[in-house]
Parts: structure tokens; sequence; C-alpha cells
């Protein structure tokens, strides 16, 4: 009889996106209609604007079992509701805090300006976040 090692299967995180839908989404569809592929990890919800994006959604994310979280924006000065990009810069720095008192890595949150025209740029965000938190590993809440 012989015994067979089983190798434990290489970690692929799960990513949650949220693209704003005036810049970001249409980077994203930019690069769809492109051609340009990207890890699958990844899901992305389309908000209409980041300023919508609560910190509670993030810990949410984190409590069913998603690995790392892209926050995506138009860039500063470029929202298309005036000024919700800059309450998500804001919101996000709280955030930050709340995730370290929770021992949540801040590495697993990204915060990131896309325009539409910038596909290129959203297909290398969400490449580098999935390798950073595939580094990272499986999140184990309390543990990072």
């Amino acid at each position: 009889m012989t015994v067979e090692i089983i190798e434990k299967a290489e970690f692929e995180p799960n990513i949650l996106m949220f693209a704003c839908n005036w810049c970001s989404y249409a980077g994203l569809d930019l690069a769809g209609t492109s051609r340009m592929k990207y890890p699958v990890n990844v899901t992305i919800i389309k908000t209409m604007c980041s300023g919508r994006i609560e910190p509670t959604f993030v810990m949410k994310a984190f409590k069913d079992g998603i690995d790392g979280v892209i926050i995506s924006m138009c860039h500063e000065g470029d929202c298309h509701y005036m000024d919700g990009n800059y309450k998500t810069i804001r919101r996000f720095h709280l955030m930050n805090n709340m995730l370290e008192s929770f021992g949540i890595s801040k590495d697993r949150v990204m915060m990131v300006g896309i325009s539409a025209s910038e596909g290129a740029k959203a297909v290398k965000v969400i490449t580098d976040m999935v390798e950073t938190v595939r580094t990272l590993g499986p999140i184990e809440l309390g543990a990072d």
C-alpha cells in the first residue's frame, strides 16, 4: 500500500472591489472591452459613488470571508458628486484604525483612484492586490 502526501492547494484569495460608476467601473469596462486579462479572484460591486461605501461594508466583507478589499474611486477633484471621493478618503483613514484594532492588516484594504481611461491601471491594481493578499495568506481575524 502506498501512502500519498497531498499537498495543500495554493491559497487563492477572495478580493472584493467597490468601483464607482462614473470612473472606476468605466475603467474596468475599458479593460474588458480591450480584452485585458486580470485574476478571476475579484468580485466587483458597482456603486454610484465611492462616498457611498461605509466602513461597515468592508468590515462585513471580512467577516463573511473576503480576504482583501479594493475601494476604487474617481481621482481627487474629479468626483461626479463633487466631494464623494473626499468622504471616502476621510473614512478610509478612520477605517484603517478600526482594522488595526480588530487585528486585520492594513495591506488587505486598498484605496485607489482609477479614471474611465485607465483600464490598464485597473488591471494592475487588481493583479497587485491579489498578489499582496496571496502573500499575506488566508485571513484569520485577530491573527494578522
